[in-house]
């Protein structure tokens, strides 16, 4: 009985333990970004600024193509309350998820998995969000789950692969958005407070998409 009881008090123990290690196995294959708004500028490569000289465009597209198939590694952090809302919480099993807009803004673009469908009213990228399941610390209710979004405790690490550039018309002939398309490899999501992990999405997992 003693064995039994020992064994599931271990089990959530052993859950955040086989997160942690699978998304550092795929952090680990992926280079670190220093700053996503500098990455960007230079991907994108608009070359619209007074200073912007002749060999712009050429040295994006050499920097496209040194970055074409890599995985990239970036801490998300405080920004990431933005990007996360609570899904479905069930308060007999703890079960939740946790959607995640995978559209983030770095100086004056953005890194969006796949090409956004279109743009908000307010010229922000529109992109299906994903979904990131897990079970709550025993002793937790709804309000304890609802509070790690009111109190912006949600912490993301993301690694992902750039796939291309988009482009797309601003409302009322703003001119035009610019963005990096990429393929989202995986997120983890972490308590700010406790820094244990909140749940992980990894691409290829079985029945997620």
């Amino acid at each position: 009985m003693r064995r039994l009881l020992l064994a599931v008090l271990l089990l959530p123990t052993l859950a955040l333990a086989d997160v942690d290690s699978r998304f550092a196995q795929l952090r680990d294959q992926a280079e670190a970004l220093g700053s996503l708004g500098t990455f960007l500028d230079k991907y994108v490569g608009e070359c619209s600024g007074f200073f912007s000289g002749l060999g712009c465009r050429g040295a994006s597209e050499e920097f496209r193509k040194q970055y074409e198939g890599k995985k990239l590694y970036m801490i998300v952090g405080e920004s990431a309350a933005s990007m996360v809302q609570p899904g479905p919480y069930q308060p007999g099993s703890g079960n939740y998820t946790i959607l995640v807009t995978p559209s983030f803004p770095g100086g004056s673009y953005f890194l969006t998995q796949g090409a956004p469908s279109a743009l908000s009213a307010e010229d922000q990228p529109l992109v299906a969000p994903i979904r990131v399941t897990g079970t709550t610390p025993e002793g937790w209710n709804a309000t304890d789950f609802m509070r790690l979004f009111s109190s912006r405790k949600v912490r993301m690490q993301l690694v992902f692969s750039p796939e291309g550039i988009w482009g797309m018309e601003r409302n009322q002939g703003r001119g035009k958005l610019y963005g990096v398309s990429c393929r989202v490899e995986g997120v983890l999501l972490s308590n700010a407070t406790t820094g244990k992990p909140l749940g992980m999405w990894v691409v290829g997992d079985a029945g997620r998409k």
